[in-house]
């Protein structure tokens, strides 16, 4: 049975391994192994694995035409950010949007960050 590709949500892993990807674009196994273990101590075969899983989560597209197979991203930044807020909205906030964001804004929030949030907030008013 084939996997609905918006209900398969990253891992920690994977997410990190998505923001590399997302950063870097099409990526060998290799790139992504020396991009990762600048901040953590992961082994190339740990990285390989995660991108294989991955490629059968349809979280990434790859590129088997060299020697060295190339990944991607097959969903955009964006997009993955999205179905995560839609999911967290839903089995943490009880589908509330408002609350998730009063809860946010609650935890840590500089007065820098509130501006930006009026400023988006005043935008979409308009």
């Amino acid at each position: 049975m084939a996997r609905d590709k918006s209900a398969v949500k990253p891992t920690e892993a994977e997410l990190t391994l998505l923001n590399i990807l997302w950063q870097m674009g099409p990526a060998t196994v290799r790139q992504i192994h020396d991009t990762v273990s600048t901040t953590q101590k992961t082994g190339y075969t740990t990285v390989l694995k995660i991108l294989q899983i991955m490629h059968e989560k349809a979280l990434v597209i790859r590129d088997e035409s060299n020697r060295a197979h190339v990944y991607a991203a097959a969903n955009s930044e964006t997009h993955t950010q999205s179905s995560l807020i839609k999911d967290l909205i839903s089995k943490a906030f009880g589908g509330s949007t408002s609350k998730l964001v009063m809860r946010a804004i609650d935890v840590s929030t500089s007065a820098e960050e509130i501006d930006d949030i009026r400023q988006l907030l005043n935008s979409l008013e308009k």
